[in-house]
């Protein structure tokens, strides 16, 4: 069976190991190799022979690159790899600037366990993760949600409900009976019509426009 692959990025050479380890308990994750910033991590990942990584496991406070100076960069340059902040900052603001820079979720160091191997499974099968307090936390402050209306097409509407569920693209397609290609097609589509980065982007629009309800 295939593990999935991670990267986990933390100057603190003793958690960022004891984060590898934890990992590589889960089933379906093995971790490629660690960084110690952002700038160690742009080094690696654009000289690596090989595949890219599935995740990436993205501290925020670090020095010569930061997190979210990295994942802005990981974000424009290698958008197939999903990246998760995981960090002891609380702090509103750093969590809206590490999302708006294309984190598909943020969980901080003292999450248990069990959450973060269900955040690494929602993520690679789902595309994104997202717990109640961010998405809360989005739908009232982030900038870069278009305010005014759009109107949007029949298809649309569906694609973008379903894209709230756990369905993955390619279920949601055959779902709507659709290739996977068209499916891509709908979602590239609604990141520009939306100004968002990625799936977390469409739920919250969809949340924040009562076309989806928890």
């Amino acid at each position: 069976m295939k593990k999935y692959s991670v990267v986990v990025v933390d100057d603190h050479t003793l958690l960022s190991q004891a984060i590898q380890t934890m990992v590589d308990t889960f089933e379906d994750f093995k971790v490629l190799y660690t960084c110690k910033n952002g700038q160690d991590l742009m080094d690696k990942i654009s000289k690596s022979d090989k595949s890219l990584p599935d995740v990436i496991l993205m501290d925020v406070k670090m020095p010569v690159m930061n997190g979210i100076e990295a994942t802005t960069l990981i974000t424009k340059h290698f958008p197939t790899v999903h990246v998760i902040a995981l960090s002891v900052e609380d702090d509103d603001a750093i969590i809206l600037k590490m999302l708006k820079a294309g984190a598909i979720g943020y969980l901080l160091k003292d999450t248990e366990k069990i959450v973060l191997e269900k955040a690494l499974i929602e993520i690679v099968e789902n595309g994104f993760y997202h717990t109640k307090n961010v998405t809360n936390l989005l739908m009232q402050s982030i900038n870069g949600f278009v305010e005014e209306e759009i109107i949007l097409k029949p298809h649309e509407t569906k694609f973008l409900r379903l894209a709230c569920s756990e369905l993955t693209y390619r279920e949601i397609a055959k779902e709507m009976s659709l290739s996977p290609k068209t499916i891509d097609g709908y979602r590239d589509a609604l990141f520009t019509k939306f100004n968002v980065k990625n799936r977390v982007g469409l739920v919250i629009y969809a949340i924040k426009n009562k076309i989806y309800t928890l």
